[in-house]
């Protein structure tokens, strides 16, 4: 069983369904206003490391990922752009969805969006006006009145600072994101403003939108209900985000909310913050464009334990591509040694948990909260125990299946044995060889392989794409 550390009670907990059958978790996403970079795929690929081990170890889940695609950030940035909220943030899910693929994320099985759920979110605003948890301003805005609830506080450990609640009354914040350190009653529903250009919906208050922290609370209501087993989140959000949808989803529902509570600690980029100034805010793209692949990159996120800061410098992505390496010529030595090219897809380990044999201690290890670095030892201590030559094809195929069953836990995809990452401009003069082969043009197509070939990379074909490798 998956123990977990839990932020709200400082203690690891055993991670198993309320209703014994189902683990039902609710992520934040992303905010659609430009491209995901790192430090957020941190959190989603520790998310995905989490959902994996629990899938694996026979627990089925229910993922739940929302987008928000209405907030200060997607108006200003849409209205600068010149196009609609719509198609501005279509764009940038559009992005983030394939980078997630790129990075072998399991999609979750529901991707609500803030806008797509406006009437859920009026309907709870409505709820707590009602219920005295909040009120109306003079401009038809709605707060939260944080002091009709005495738990505010309990999630991060406000409480422990001995706030009086009762002096922020009077204290409004209409931002949707503000100050770490800010205590005030906070917006669930903003009257329109001339900034907002067309983004506005009616309400029973006026023609306004819905405030950050409340969207994500709507949406659990309406998949979960008022009970549910997990909320995660990078640990920016449990103050005030976190603390906020707690707050309202008990004002307007009742009921406990999350049982529990998964934060993804902070990444740093060589040492420091990441930061646009410093150049140092990554994005896939990005990485790309100096020659590293996905597969490095979420071998490096998927890496640390998520407990503690990351450190992502370029210098461990090359690390990241020697330990692929290294990973990929042990998979082919076991290939070779068992005779047959095959292993289970991941739905196929789901169903039938194999033996893990010398591959236990890392299974272990991701088991004992989410220890990544500490199961990626066991799998190198393990890599250094096998004798593969005294091993039968089949006790071969036995440890292939145990190897590529921890593979799974991790969601790292192989490279083929001895595989150099081709730089930018091979694959540039690839991917326009690909497409001229797509069009026929079979004379570009010859004259572009020809060229990798001078630079010395073999383009090899498949049904649905092409693979590189150096001569």
């Amino acid at each position: 069983m998956l123990h977990l550390y839990d932020t709200r009670t400082r203690t690891a907990q055993d991670i198993s369904p309320m209703d014994g059958k189902t683990l039902r978790f609710y992520c934040c996403g992303p905010t659609v206003y430009g491209p995901t970079h790192i430090g957020n795929f941190r959190t989603f690929v520790m998310q995905d490391v989490f959902r994996r081990v629990l899938e694996l170890g026979g627990v089925p889940t229910t993922h739940i990922r929302n987008l928000t695609d209405v907030d200060d950030k997607t108006i200003r940035d849409s209205q600068k752009a010149g196009v609609s909220l719509a198609e501005f943030t279509a764009g940038w899910a559009d992005l983030f969805h394939r980078d997630c693929a790129a990075l072998n994320c399991l999609p979750p099985h529901a991707e609500p969006s803030a806008v797509g759920h406006i009437p859920e979110q009026i309907r709870m605003v409505q709820t707590l006006v009602e219920k005295g948890h909040a009120y109306v301003s003079e401009d038809g805005s709605v707060y939260f009145r944080i002091s009709s609830f005495p738990e505010y506080g309990r999630l991060s450990h406000l409480d422990e600072r001995e706030l009086d609640l009762g002096k922020t009354a009077n204290t409004r914040s209409n931002a949707d994101e503000y100050e770490k350190d800010s205590v005030a009653d906070f917006v669930l529903w903003k009257s329109r403003r001339p900034e907002d250009g067309n983004n506005f919906w009616p309400s029973p208050w006026g023609e306004g939108r819905p405030g950050w922290h409340l969207e994500c609370s709507a949406m659990i209501h309406k998949y979960f209900g008022n009970d549910f087993d997990l909320h995660s989140g990078g640990v920016d959000l449990v103050f005030p985000h976190h603390e906020n949808e707690v707050a309202q989803s008990r004002c307007a529902c009742g009921g406990g909310f999350a049982r529990l509570w998964f934060h993804i600690t902070h990444l740093l980029v060589d040492g420091g913050k990441m930061s646009k100034s410093l150049g140092n805010m990554y994005t896939l793209a990005d990485l790309d464009k100096l020659g590293h692949r996905p597969s490095a990159v979420r071998y490096v996120l998927a890496g640390g334990y998520y407990r503690r800061p990351l450190n992502f410098t370029l210098s461990s992505l090359e690390d990241a591509k020697a330990a692929l390496n290294r990973l990929s010529k042990f998979d082919m030595q076991l290939r070779n040694a068992s005779g047959t090219d095959s292993v289970p897809s991941y739905e196929e380990f789901c169903a039938a948990f194999p033996e893990l044999g010398i591959f236990q201690p890392a299974w272990d290890s991701l088991n004992d909260d989410l220890n990544t670095p500490e199961a990626l030892g066991h799998v190198f201590s393990a890599i250094r125990k096998a004798d593969i030559p005294s091993l039968s094809p089949e006790e071969a195929a036995r440890l292939r299946n145990a190897f590529h069953f921890i593979l799974a836990a991790f969601g790292i995809i192989l490279p083929e044995e001895g595989q150099e990452e081709a730089p930018e401009e091979i694959r540039t003069l690839a991917d326009q060889r690909w497409q001229a082969k797509q069009n026929r043009d079979w004379t570009e197509a010859d004259r572009l392989r020809a060229e990798v070939a001078a630079l010395g990379w073999v383009i090899k074909d498949r049904k649905d794409g092409y693979d590189l490798a150096r001569k």
